[in-house]
C-alpha cells in the first residue's frame, strides 16, 4: 500500500500532543503507542517515515521537553528497571496538582502569569518553573488583561518554524538575507545547527555553505521563505552548537558597548536596565548589531541619548529624521 502524504504538524503542536497523552495516563505509555497514535508522529509513521526516524524524532522531543521543565517519566521492567525495551513514559499528573488548601482568584493568576513572563526560563529556579507550572495547569479563566507590558520574547518570525524543522530532520535550508547597507538580499544555502535567543531576538546559529564557516544569522533579516532542502548532515554537528553561538554572540557583545543617557522611569529605563551598567554619564549597554540597537534607541525617542559611539549616533539620527519626515513633520 502506498504511503499518504505527510499532514504537516508544526513542531511545537506535535510538542503539546506529545505531553496531552503522557499526563492522560498513570500506567505510562510505550513508544510505539506513542509513535502510532500521537498526532506528528502518527502521520510521519503514514507518509513511509521510519520506525528509527521516528523514534529519533521522539528522543528529541523527549529531551527539549525535560529541558522546558516538564517533568516525564520512564518506566522499566518491573523485574528488571534498566531494560528499557519495553519502557513506558508518563507526565506524573501529581507534578501538575497543587495542595487542596492553595487557590487562587482569576486576577491573581493573571499576576502570576504576567511575572512568570518577566523572567526568562533559565533564569528561574527549578521550584519555580514547576510552581509556575501547576499554577497554569489549573485552568482558571484569567480576568481582563493588566494594562502595562511583560518583556516576553516573540517567536513569530515566519522563518522559525522551517528552521526548526531544518535543525530537527539535519536538512539545509536555503533563505534569502538581506545585510544593512545592501539593497537587495542574498541566498545563503546553511546547515542549520541551533536556534538561539540573545538579546530578546532570534538568531539560527549554522555552517554556511557559501563560504564553508559556521555564521550566525538574525532571524528578523530573512526576507523570504526558507526552503528546506532534501541534502542532509550529520546530526552530530549540532552538538554544542547552542553554546558556541551563544559564546560568539557574548564576544562581538563583549567588544561593542554605547554611553546612553536614559530618562528614569520610563519605558526606555525599564528596558535597558537588565543589560546596563552604571557609568560617569549615564549607562554603558553591550549590543551585538548597531543597526538593530539603533533601531531599538529609535524606538525610545527622547527618552534615551546615544553619547557615544558617534556611528550609533548618527544611525539613531538618522532613523529619527526618517521617521519625521515620513510623518511630515519638519526637521
Amino acid at each position: 500500500m502506498p504511503a499518504v502524504p505527510a499532514v504537516k504538524i508544526p513542531p511545537e503542536e506535535r510538542l503539546v500532543n506529545l505531553v496531552v497523552a503522557l499526563m492522560a495516563t498513570e500506567q505510562g505509555i510505550t513508544k510505539d503507542t506513542i509513535l502510532s497514535s500521537v498526532s506528528g508522529y502518527r502521520e510521519q509513521g503514514g507518509a513511509g517515515a521510519s520506525k528509527d526516524a521516528l523514534e529519533k524524532m521522539f528522543e528529541r522531543d523527549k529531551e527539549n521537553l525535560r529541558r522546558l521543565g516538564v517533568p516525564i517519566e520512564t518506566i522499566g521492567d518491573w523485574a528488571d528497571p534498566d531494560d528499557l525495551r519495553e519502557a513506558r513514559y508518563r507526565v506524573p499528573s501529581t507534578e501538575y496538582e497543587l495542595p487542596d488548601d492553595i487557590a487562587f482568584t482569576p486576577a491573581e493568576i493573571a499576576l502570576l502569569n504576567l511575572a512568570g513572563g518577566v523572567w526568562r526560563e533559565g533564569s528561574m529556579s527549578k521550584d519555580a518553573r514547576t510552581g509556575l507550572r501547576k499554577i497554569r495547569a489549573l485552568g482558571i479563566p484569567v480576568d481582563e488583561p493588566i494594562i502595562g507590558f511583560s518583556p516576553r520574547i516573540s517567536v513569530r518570525e515566519a522563518a522559525f518554524a522551517p528552521l526548526q524543522q531544518a535543525i530537527e530532520q539535519s536538512c539545509v535550508v536555503t533563505f534569502p538575507y538581506l545585510k544593512p547597507g545592501e539593497e537587495r538580499p542574498r541566498s545563503r544555502r546553511v546547515q542549520p545547527l541551533a536556534l538561539v535567543e540573545y538579546e530578546a531576538r532570534w538568531h539560527v546559529f549554522g555552517t554556511d555553505l557559501g563560504v564553508d564557516a559556521e555564521r550566525t544569522f538574525l532571524l528578523s533579516r530573512i526576507v523570504g521563505p526558507v526552503r528546506i532542502e532534501r541534502e542532509t548532515f550529520d546530526p552530530a554537528l549540532r552538538a554544542g552548537a547552542g553554546e558556541r553561538a551563544l559564546s560568539g554572540l557574548e564576544q562581538v557583545a563583549a567588544r561593542n558597548a554605547a554611553l546612553l543617557e536614559v530618562n528614569p522611569g520610563t519605558e526606555a529605563a525599564l528596558r535597558l536596565a537588565r543589560r546596563a551598567e552604571p557609568a560617569d554619564q549615564g549607562v554603558r549597554v553591550r549590543y551585538v548589531d548597531l543597526h538593530v540597537f539603533a533601531d531599538e534607541l529609535a524606538s525610545y525617542g527622547p527618552e534615551v541619548r546615544v553619547v557615544e559611539p558617534p556611528e550609533l549616533r548618527r544611525a539613531v539620527i538618522d532613523r529619527l529624521t526618517a521617521a519625521l519626515e515620513r510623518h511630515g513633520g519638519v526637521a
